[in-house]
């Protein structure tokens, strides 16, 4: 199966990036999307039909770009941020580091 996703990125010019196995740290937003998945979305039901589990991620991610408010965002939605950011030039907050 990753051979056939191989061929189709290079079909579709498209670059994708490999992580080290065990460095999570080196992609920490796509993880902690991952975990927002699982957390608000597949976790939450028991679903019976591959039709039913992809409905529930099609509205998380609706939900998700559209509604959900983040706080690397100003507490606004990806929508609304980037709404913003192309009409006053609005940046992301910078990650804290302690």
């Amino acid at each position: 199966m990753s051979h056939l996703f191989e061929s189709e990125c290079e079909r579709w010019n498209v670059l994708h990036e490999r992580i080290p196995p065990k460095t999570p740290n080196m992609n920490a937003y796509i993880e902690s999307y991952h975990r927002l998945l699982e957390d608000e979305c597949l976790s939450m039901y028991e679903f019976e039909t591959y039709a039913e589990a992809y409905q529930a991620v099609v509205e998380f991610v609706s939900r998700y770009n559209n509604r959900r408010l983040h706080s690397s965002l100003h507490y606004l939605s990806p929508a609304e941020f980037y709404r913003r950011h192309l009409e006053t030039g609005l940046q992301p907050r910078r990650p804290v580091r302690v």
